[in-house]
């Protein structure tokens, strides 16, 4: 008997026409981006309003470049700084892979101030309707890691462990699939739960502060299962990369949260 799951023959690759690939990564951020975006343009008039659909259609590009081009380049400061020493040239890659949620993170919140700034939005509020939307992304991208098989976990005899081909003959734990659970599932129902209650929703920041609180605890937590990059291994106290830049993230999350104020909403 096999005491692991072999993992399933998934291809990566979703559709394949000639030298035309389509991969599940691609179609995961494209679905998190579109779904996502329509879920936050139901959120956005919701007293007190924080900007109009239309604006909320216009900021998708804008939230689309902060998170390739933050995600890209947090990766490259992150995990591979070497590449700036080395070949500069190679952090605009896109196509090489490696992509960081951290530096995802830096560059829509950019995109959120400039944006705001632009069209004269309140900052706090439209974070927090656009961050209520984030965990359908992050679910729908640990998926595709899973499918990728990259982000393994370490190794493990529980019963549910997987054998990932790719990583060797070692059974793991599914930490894709944990991240997916937390990161995604978990912290969307409580950020849908807080957004949609009218009390909280008028606190500005209350929102945006318990996605980056949630989601450094959810990262912390599927970090002790996941195995850490093998350039890096165990950092700080035996931390990993993504936990230590997990700290900020909850610091910054209770922060906002502690010091947001209900702000009156006009009588309808």
């Amino acid at each position: 008997m096999i005491p692991a799951i072999l993992f399933p023959a998934f291809d990566p690759v979703a559709v394949a026409i000639g030298p035309f690939q389509i991969r599940w990564y691609a179609l995961a951020y494209i679905a998190g981006i579109v779904i996502g975006w329509q879920v936050a343009r139901r959120l956005a008039t919701r007293a007190p309003a924080a900007c109009t659909p239309e604006q909320m259609d216009d900021f998708v590009t804008w939230a689309t470049l902060g998170v390739v081009l933050g995600g890209r380049l947090g990766y490259v400061l992150f995990y591979r700084p070497d590449i700036l020493w080395t070949a500069p040239w190679e952090a605009l890659y896109l196509w090489h892979g490696g992509m960081s949620f951290h530096g995802g993170a830096v560059g829509v919140i950019v995109a959120l101030a400039l944006f705001a700034r632009r069209y004269r939005l309140p900052f706090l509020l439209f974070s927090d309707r656009v961050t209520s939307v984030v965990p359908i992304g992050l679910g729908l991208g640990r998926l595709a890691n899973f499918v990728n098989q990259e982000l393994w976990g370490r190794t493990t005899d529980v019963p549910w462990a997987v054998i990932f081909p790719a990583a060797g003959p070692e059974p793991r734990h599914p930490s894709q699939l944990y991240q997916f659970a937390l990161e995604g599932v978990v912290l969307f129902v409580i950020l849908q739960w807080i957004v949609r209650t009218p009390s909280l929703r008028a606190r500005p920041g209350f929102t945006a502060g318990a996605f980056l609180a949630g989601y450094g605890v959810a990262r912390i937590i599927g970090e002790l299962f996941r195995q850490p990059d093998a350039h890096l291994g165990f950092l700080f106290a035996g931390a990993t990369m993504g936990q230590l830049l997990s700290v900020p993230m909850i610091l910054a999350g209770a922060w906002l949260m502690l010091r947001s104020r209900r702000v009156e909403v006009p009588a309808a």
